[in-house]
């Protein structure tokens, strides 16, 4: 197995290997042929499609396309609640990068994922950090969002999923800084580039640089943010909000489905 989780050369890794690079569009088109058939695959695809909606603030169409065929398709109890918390996060990410505030269902989506959802249930670390996205950058409320990322957090490290550790790391990192903790913020910085430098989750790795930085000496802020800069570049300007913040790439003009010029912070993901 590769440090990711999947078999060197099958479809999976190759999947990875093109998202991991921010190349959602291909790893896409690698799953559409067995989406068709398979709704385990097209819930894979429409997420793909929903995390590069996160990192570009555009291609808002496909991804709801790619989510309708997804739930259109779903045929368990779990393969429901994988489509509405897919069908949550979507609501989140054009609240807050998107064409307009999708909170309400956001919320509506994630409840129903829970109730669909057993306690020990695989899908709920992800549903708890969800949340937690909502309750700290819709909702203003950061000890409901430390709570759900805890659980998520918790329920990650029990399934060893460490890419999703990488998030939760992250994030309980900004609400220890948020809390003037910049020891506990710096601990959370560090395990999540730590993370996601060894998964190969190359497209992730610029955000982590810069929320290291924040809590760095000056001069290794310095550095920690040249490197991200670079690693933007490289990559084409994503994450697009941090392209802005870290000035990297000129700021692009807003796609006609999706709002760039609005100011987010470095948490939203």
């Amino acid at each position: 197995m590769s440090e990711h989780g999947t078999a060197p050369g099958s479809t999976a890794d190759a999947v990875w290997r093109l998202r991991s690079r921010g190349c959602w569009q291909e790893a896409a088109e690698i799953l559409r042929p067995a989406a068709a058939e398979d709704p385990a695959v097209a819930l894979s695809r429409a997420e793909l499609l929903i995390e590069q909606c996160l990192f570009t603030a555009c291609h808002w169409e496909q991804a709801e396309e790619a989510l309708r065929l997804a739930e259109a398709g779903v045929a368990s109890a779990e393969q429901r609640a994988a489509a509405s918390c897919a069908r949550g996060f979507l609501a989140y990410v054009a609240s807050t990068l998107g064409p307009r505030d999708r909170l309400d269902e956001a919320q509506a989506a994630l409840g129903r994922t829970s109730a669909l959802l057993p306690p020990d249930a695989p899908g709920r670390p992800l549903l708890d950090f969800r949340r937690g996205l909502v309750a700290e950058n819709l909702l203003g409320d950061r000890t409901s969002a430390w709570i759900a990322y805890r659980r998520a957090h918790e329920g990650a490290a029990e399934r060893g999923d460490e890419l999703l550790r990488s998030y939760t790391w992250r994030h309980l990192g900004g609400l220890a800084l948020a809390a003037g903790d910049h020891e506990r913020a710096r601990e959370g910085f560090h395990a999540s580039l730590r993370l996601r430098e060894s998964l190969g989750f190359t497209v992730g790795v610029a955000p982590a640089l810069a929320a290291l930085a924040e809590v760095s000496e000056p001069a290794e802020a310095v550095r920690l943010r040249a490197e991200a800069s670079r690693l933007v570049q490289a990559l084409g300007g994503v994450p697009v909000w941090l392209a802005r913040q870290l000035s990297a790439v000129p700021a692009p003009a807003a796609p006609p489905d999706g709002r760039v010029g609005q100011e987010v912070g470095d948490t939203i993901s």
